[in-house]
């Protein structure tokens, strides 16, 4: 073989070489439902997170790197959320932001855990996703301890001499927040008048409703999705109910309108505050506007969830997830679409609270 030959054979290996010694793009993870009944809450997360590292790369990377997200579909089933999580531990992602519901959160964490990948999620408000003692586990949005409260206590000053039913649709998340209510309800002196669980994804709930009637149910707080308490309440008023309808977080979707129709007007939820109203994300609300899209519910939730592992990836100098965990329990606070927030020991995220919504006219605003 002639010199010249073996000069570019030696110059094409040396090449190679390099390539394969140049660091490899940083590759991060939303989850949810991308799929299945509660996919306008994937879709939520899925603008958010693309959003999120969009403009991180426009920003020149995390430490110089460009980051790479990846979409994961959990249809909020907690089997499938474990299958997910072992094919994101394969393609080595540094964060997931997620997931959705707590169903899946829960089950995901202990695989996020055993490999010591950093979960954020901006959705799943059951009390036992950081309850755990595992340190790699972390959420921007409230808990449902924290819901409940807010909830039962307005049921018992408002409704406190009305018939109020209970009502759940057995999931992590539903019946969470159903018992929360529940009991601070119950701890204001207030028993309610019935106590029920549903099954979701269900079309028919007349027996429901037809038990409401019966008993003559003043208000219905219901545990769960928009889904099924869309079909509910529509239910409820073909049969001539004027049953007052309150809800959570997993109401945060114009989805519950097209359900509904003009039978969901007053219907009352509790969810964070409306990020995409305050006045410094203004400009990402304006981003998301001009490309035909409502940043609601938790688009910005999870936008911020991945501003904070950034910040806490460039406070350690490095994505090894030992040094991100420090940095995220640090105390330190980072500046997110949520404001500046810290998170504590347990992972949780001091929250700014919960506030009542109202639909009336196709969508929801701060209750009056």
């Amino acid at each position: 073989m002639s010199k010249t030959k073996l000069g570019l054979l030696a110059t094409a290996s040396a090449l190679v070489l390099s390539m394969g010694a140049a660091k490899a793009d940083i590759v991060i993870a939303t989850v949810g439902p991308m799929t299945g009944p509660y996919a306008a809450f994937g879709e939520q997360m899925t603008q958010g997170a693309e959003k999120a590292v969009a403009d991180l790369n426009a920003a020149g990377g995390v430490n110089g790197e460009k980051v790479v997200l990846e979409i994961g579909d959990d249809a909020c089933d907690p089997k499938q959320a474990v299958a997910v999580a072992n094919q994101l531990v394969s393609k080595g992602v540094a964060l997931v932001a997620g997931h959705f519901c707590s169903g899946s959160s829960i089950p995901a964490s202990e695989v996020y855990f055993e490999e010591g990948i950093v979960q954020i999620s901006p959705a799943s408000t059951n009390p036992q996703l950081t309850e755990r003692d595992m340190d790699n586990v972390f959420r921007v949005c409230g808990r449902d301890d924290q819901q409940g409260e807010v909830a039962g206590k307005y049921l018992a000053a408002n409704y406190g001499g009305k018939k109020i039913a209970i009502v759940h649709d057995k999931q992590a998340y539903s019946k969470g927040l159903a018992d929360e209510t529940k009991k601070n309800l119950n701890a204001a002196g207030v028993t309610e008048a019935m106590y029920e669980a549903i099954t979701p994804g269900e079309k028919d709930y007349s027996a429901l409703v037809t038990k409401l009637k019966s008993e003559g149910i003043d208000v219905l707080y219901y545990g769960g999705y928009h889904t099924e308490l869309g079909l509910i309440v529509r239910q409820m008023r073909s049969q001539g109910l004027d049953t007052i309808a309150i809800s959570g977080d997993a109401l945060n979707s114009l989805e519950y309108w097209s359900i509904t129709g003009d039978a969901g007007k007053g219907t009352l939820f509790t969810a964070g505050p409306a990020l995409e109203k305050d006045p410094s994300n203004a400009d990402l609300v304006k981003y998301f506007e001009e490309k035909g899209y409502k940043p609601e519910g938790y688009t910005l939730y999870t936008y911020g969830a991945v501003q904070a592992w950034a910040q806490a990836v460039a406070k350690a100098g490095t994505t090894d997830s030992e040094a991100v965990i420090k940095a995220l329990h640090s105390g330190d606070a980072f500046n997110t679409v949520l404001g500046s927030i810290s998170f504590d020991a347990k992972g949780d995220v001091a929250a700014p609270g919960y506030v009542f919504y109202e639909w009336e006219n196709g969508g929801y605003d701060y209750a009056k």
